[in-house]
């Protein structure tokens, strides 16, 4: 049995998802709409940055590569939720440090062809998140790291009309160098709600569920992925 290691997963969501998304809670003004570009962003990820947790759904594209998420993070914990790419989904828990990973048949012909399918069947692998195959995962894992990679590099930015994301008053701020709009929460903490990427990123990201309960457990009976690749001869 062959392993072929997948993980640029993990750093390709990073880097399409260029800003954080999310909704408020409160009905009164925030008075976020008045301000600059540059000023909205800035508070957006202050707010961000405070949060306990956040849910993150949506579909993102880089190049060719369709990738889907839903994953629920909480700040200091990890990440718990499914990733699908090119068709091929899997679960992932991110924990203490250690990624865990239950995939489709699919995804674990597309990891070691048919034997790694028939022997992982209805099994969690386990690897570490820091360093190695799975390490592009830990920013997932990390809350505030991933709100400060994604919300810090921008480029040109302006301010757009206010307008209605999911029943969310917002006001849009566009990124002109990536072709990336963000939208803020004009209500209640100035939490981003949702972000559209045009080009060869083309996709939206929708943030929600701003600090509600997470619970992250790691999965029992993990596969050890360095004791399989050790008895594959890798």
């Amino acid at each position: 049995m062959r392993l072929r290691l997948l993980p640029t997963t993990g750093s390709v969501l990073v880097l399409a998802l260029g800003a954080l998304a999310g909704c408020g809670s409160s009905s009164s003004s925030n008075n976020i709409a008045s301000k600059s570009a540059t000023e909205i962003l800035t508070e957006s990820k202050a707010a961000a940055d405070s949060a306990s947790s956040v849910h993150v759904s949506g579909s993102i594209k880089t190049g060719a590569t369709p990738v889907t998420i839903d994953l629920s993070l909480a700040a200091g914990k990890g990440a718990r939720g499914e990733i699908s790419e090119n068709g091929a989904s899997f679960k992932l828990i991110l924990v203490g440090g250690t990624a865990y990973i239950s995939g489709s048949p699919a995804f674990y012909r597309s990891l070691g062809g048919a034997a790694a399918a028939q022997l992982l069947d209805g099994k969690w692998l386990k690897a570490s998140a820091t360093s190695g195959e799975f390490a592009s995962f830990n920013s997932l894992g990390n809350m505030r790291q991933l709100i400060d990679t994604t919300l810090a590099a921008h480029g040109t930015l302006t301010k757009g009309a206010t307008s209605t994301v999911n029943g969310q008053q917002v006001i849009a701020v566009t990124d002109t160098n990536k072709t990336g709009t963000l939208y803020v929460a004009t209500s209640g903490k100035p939490y981003p709600v949702a972000i559209t990427k045009g080009g060869s990123e083309n996709g939206r990201i929708v943030f929600s569920d701003w600090n509600q309960p997470v619970t992250i457990t790691a999965p029992a009976n993990a596969v050890d992925l360095s004791e399989l690749k050790a008895l594959a001869g890798h």
